[in-house]
């Protein structure tokens, strides 16, 4: 069997990995010019960890990243809300790591390069159409003036290319852009004062205003870390489209940011202080898509944000592209036939990960700030007459259970689990 994927990021990357490791062929096609360490901080939670482990790639994750070992939800004055441990410290048998989202791909891009070669990873190749039949598929690939430079064959092809996947608008090509909520999203990190103990996680502020802060890295001093900020600000009720495409990812202006800013007082971190200190910052609008009723088209499949493009929050993107990625592959080794095993796949992930779509929308575990926010606009003094203890465990421990990454389910035993380390 040989795979075709579409998308060299840490879908696509991750699940050329275990392909090898289960004896499958696979190529990786990805548009740009060359796998780069782009983007701003991502917290990957241990089921995904627990996989990523299982290949090996425990001890380069820990030398890049930080075992994440609590999380603190705020109101936007700095009250807290809910404290839990994370990681290890929760009991889990891998640790949350809190990385940078170019350091996570890049470590395993060289593993994928050192176990399938660099041969089988081709840069600048956009997708550009795609043919299948009883024997295969056929891909042909495009640079970016638009010049045919590759034709693969293989007997599947999975579309790990992200939010604007063009094998999803192939697929349905009446869908349209992806659906913005108004929120923009800003992001940076810089090197910064070690707060808390360094490896906690504040968030601050609900869906309408929200400030995140943790570190993701050593700094350049044993008193500093690399610090990963984002603030998400509602500018609008939803219905207008989002920005065009060319306007993702662009760099923020300060004067657009600080208004917004002046919301939050949270007492362990500096957060004007910080933000001005970052050297540049980036601008997204929080967008996703709607659930797609079939991600399986015969031997072409989804993967990842192609597949369910999320909301960032409760910390899943990445770590719901990894388990996909696990699924397929155990799928794909398995089956009589790889048709039937991308149905297979479909049938376990697409409910699932529909559900995260939808409870991210609403704030996922993060929705508790909301709740208390709505009952106590002004802040309180109080928590527990807000909303009690139960009350609020409900909201967050639904989520992780909805999402499955709960201590019970992250630990029971399965081929390959990695013991603690």
């Amino acid at each position: 069997m040989k795979v075709l994927i579409a998308g060299g990021g840490v879908g696509g990357l991750t699940l050329a990995l275990m392909l090898k490791r289960r004896g499958i062929e696979a190529e990786i096609f990805e548009q740009a010019s060359e796998i780069r360490e782009l983007g701003v901080g991502i917290n990957t939670l241990p089921h995904a960890i627990r996989e990523l482990a299982a290949l090996d790639l425990l001890p380069a994750l820990d030398r890049v990243a930080i075992r994440t070992r609590e999380l603190v939800y705020m109101n936007r004055f700095g009250q807290e809300i809910w404290r839990e441990p994370r990681g290890v410290d929760a009991g889990f048998e891998v640790p949350q790591f809190s990385i940078h989202r170019g350091r996570l791909q890049s470590v395993i891009h060289r593993a994928v390069a050192a176990e399938l070669g660099e041969s089988r990873i081709h840069a600048g190749c956009r997708l550009g159409s795609f043919t299948q039949d009883e024997a295969g598929v056929r891909a042909f690939f495009f640079d970016r003036d638009g010049r045919h430079v590759k034709t693969a064959m293989g007997d599947v092809l999975i579309g790990a290319d992200g939010i604007h996947s063009v094998i999803r608008s192939t697929l349905f090509p009446d869908e349209g852009p992806p659906a913005w909520n108004g929120i923009m999203l800003w992001r940076g990190a810089t090197d910064w004062p070690v707060f808390m103990d360094g490896r906690s996680m504040i968030i601050a502020g609900g869906m309408d205003a929200k400030a995140v802060l943790y570190p993701i890295a050593e700094g350049s001093r044993e008193t500093t870390r690399l610090t990963n900020w984002a603030i998400a600000v509602k500018l609008g009720d939803g219905s207008l489209p989002p920005p065009r495409r060319e306007d993702w990812s662009r760099r923020g202006r300060l004067e657009d940011l600080m208004p917004h800013v002046q919301k939050f007082r949270v007492n362990e971190v500096d957060v004007k202080a910080l933000i001005t200190a970052t050297p540049e910052f980036w601008e997204y609008p929080m967008c996703d898509r709607d659930p797609l009723p079939r991600w399986t088209h015969g031997r072409v499949t989804l993967l990842g944000d192609a597949a369910h493009p999320m909301y960032p929050v409760g910390s899943n993107g990445a770590s719901q592209a990894i388990l996909d990625a696990r699924c397929l592959a155990d799928l794909l080794v398995s089956a009589d036939h790889p048709q039937a095993a991308l149905a297979s796949y479909e049938q376990e992930r697409l409910p699932a990960t529909a559900q995260i779509v939808r409870m991210n929308r609403k704030g996922g575990p993060e929705g508790v700030i909301d709740a208390v926010e709505r009952l106590a606009p002004e802040g309180f003094r109080n928590i527990d007459d807000v909303l009690d203890f139960e009350q609020r465990k409900a909201i967050v421990r639904g989520y992780a259970s909805a999402a499955g990454f709960t201590q019970e389910k992250v630990n029971a035993a399965r081929p390959g689990a990695p013991k603690a380390a």
